[in-house]
């Protein structure tokens, strides 16, 4: 099993706390490079010919999504956060801040040193060039201190999410139709744009602010119920043993679609 870690990396300060830092590139594993920075060592996989191998791929990553593949090599998705799912090949993979993907990856191209690329939606710094957003996977018995000279595919086979299928069914709890569970939430994101940089996400058109008294002190003051520790919009109390669905708007700039959620409490 070998794992891939994607955060992004940032060199350049943000000119005041409401305003986005500047993305430079894409560490893979701790290990990257960036724009006019020193040529590092990069990340290197290690696989033999013939063998097959399990990739756990994780997004880490504070804003942008990326699009992760392996020059020459399909990619075989086995479990998507958590769930198994019926085996979908494809070659690349976007993946936003938070997901968690595992494929196979069958070592069976000819021994030789293969990029791995994570390229970031942002328009800045989208490609390997000087070795940005890249690690190496290296098949045993190739040359251990090149860089690899393989270009990305051509023939893509995008990942559609609305193509994943669980291996076995979740039968989630309920009537299986919208609208038809116990409770009902439905949180839209939003976006408070205070000028052309800066501004405050929202969900039901509330910013979440941090407490004025840490959450421990107010607990050891005596009070215990959420709604009195955290300011108003930012819990919602469910009742017990009860089906609630939450559906989560998206569409916001490098968010995901939107999502239906069916739980029990």
């Amino acid at each position: 099993m070998r794992q891939v870690h994607l955060p992004s990396r940032y060199h350049i300060p943000a000119p005041s706390e409401i305003q986005f830092p500047t993305f430079d590139s894409a560490l893979i594993n701790g290990a990257g490079r960036y724009p006019k920075g020193p040529s590092t060592e990069l990340t290197s996989i290690t696989v033999k010919r013939g063998k097959r191998y399990r990739f756990r791929l994780v997004s880490i990553s504070c804003d942008p999504n990326f699009t992760f593949s392996i020059d020459g090599h399909n990619l075989t998705i086995i479990e998507v956060d958590g769930i198994n799912t019926k085996p979908l090949v494809v070659n690349e993979i976007q993946i936003f801040a938070g997901q968690r993907y595992s494929f196979i990856l069958n070592a069976n191209q000819p021994v030789d040193n293969y990029w791995i690329r994570a390229l970031p939606n942002l328009r800045v710094n989208a490609s390997i060039e000087g070795g940005l957003n890249s690690a190496i996977l290296r098949y045993r018995g190739s040359n251990a201190m090149a860089d690899p000279t393989t270009m990305q595919a051509t023939n893509v086979i995008r990942l559609a999410e609305s193509n994943l299928v669980p291996l076995s069914n979740p039968a989630a709890p309920g009537i299986p139709e919208v609208g038809r569970a116990d409770v009902v939430y439905n949180l839209t994101l939003g976006f408070n744009k205070i000028n052309s940089t800066t501004g405050f996400f929202t969900i039901n058109t509330v910013t979440f602010v941090p407490p004025s008294v840490p959450v421990l002190l107010q607990i050891l003051s005596g009070n215990m119920a959420a709604t009195d520790l955290l300011p108003n919009g930012s819990v919602y109390t469910l009742p017990p043993n009860k089906v609630v669905e939450l559906s989560i708007s998206g569409g916001l700039a490098g968010g995901p679609v939107s999502y239906l959620f069916h739980c029990i409490f």
